[in-house]
């Protein structure tokens, strides 16, 4: 998504209003570096309220984004203004760590102050690409530092740029919407199964960011819909290429068919090699994981189920 001053301009007006009907007073506003700045800026002058480059008492502290939570944990005694909540982070962050913040401490976690919850990658207008780029190959250099490297060596010189656009691809399905997929078509009374077997899969695991791969199957039954047939490779894909379970991206694939084709039932069923636990770990050389997210008929009725798996085999 990208966020343009346009809708900074829009919110930064419902955010100041929000914090006004609060009834609260700041004594300072921290804005968090770099994210934070911005925003801060502009709160700043318009609440009246300075920027101060410490905590105490009072003090209103700003981010753009809460994605991982971590932030909000940090500053969690204090109340805290951005413009963004990721969807995955909503109950956690607003609940569920006041509430455990509060059963150890006896004390209230400070308030937050948000515009708008979001599912994908927000790109502020303010960030840039070459600034990100910059940013994430810097990160990347200091890692090459950390695990006793020399970034300047010859055949390192150019990785961290080579990792940079490595990462753009790998991690694409952030960027893309996959409800524009689902371009549909009559069905023209077709009601059995519709199978894509053996779909090439390649994906990063979250715990240790390294590759998982092998094969899908992903299936639906009609209603009053189909789609073309290679739009189930590209869900996958989509939901593949980002940190990730395999059992969510299972749950993914049948979700969204659910959602947007509303099939009277949608399976994907993955088969696939983990580096996590061949490199390291284990390191067990031979092992496949298989994970299966049945929804609709397919979970409910065991003839539609066998029949399934016949034709997987």
């Amino acid at each position: 998504m990208i966020y343009t001053l346009v809708d900074f301009n829009r919110d930064l007006q419902i955010l100041v209003k929000k914090i006004t009907d609060s009834g609260k007073s700041y004594k300072g506003i921290y804005p968090l570096p770099r994210g934070g700045m911005i925003l801060g800026m502009a709160l700043s002058s318009l609440l009246g309220i300075s920027l101060v480059d410490s905590l105490a008492k009072d003090i209103l502290v700003v981010d753009d984004i809460i994605d991982s939570g971590q932030t909000r944990r940090k500053y969690i005694e204090f109340d805290f203004a951005c413009l963004h909540i990721t969807e995955n982070k909503m109950t956690e962050t607003v609940e569920t760590i006041q509430d455990n913040f509060l059963t150890k401490t006896n004390k209230k976690a400070g308030d937050c102050f948000f515009i708008t919850i979001v599912n994908e990658w927000v790109e502020y207008f303010w960030e840039g690409q070459d600034a990100k780029n910059k940013d994430i190959e810097q990160l990347i250099t200091r890692m090459i530092e950390i695990i006793g490297e020399d970034p300047c060596r010859h055949g390192l010189i150019e990785t961290p740029k080579r990792i940079n656009k490595s990462w753009e691809f790998l991690f694409s399905g952030y960027t893309q919407d996959v409800s524009q997929l689902f371009t549909k078509f009559e069905g023209e009374g077709y009601n059995q199964i519709i199978l894509l077997k053996d779909i090439e899969m390649y994906s990063m695991c979250e715990h240790h960011m390294l590759p998982f791969f092998g094969k899908a199957h992903i299936a639906y039954i009609p209603d009053k819909h189909i789609i073309g047939i290679s739009k189930l490779a590209r869900i996958l894909n989509i939901y593949s290429r980002r940190m990730q379970i395999q059992e969510r991206i299972g749950d993914q694939v049948t979700d969204a068919l659910m959602k947007y084709l509303s099939p009277l039932g949608a399976a994907c069923i993955i088969e696939a090699n983990h580096l996590c636990m061949r490199m390291r770990g284990v390191e067990k050389q031979n092992s496949i994981m298989t994970t299966s997210s049945l929804k609709g008929v397919f979970l409910d009725n065991i003839a539609s189920r066998e029949e399934l798996l016949r034709l997987i085999k």
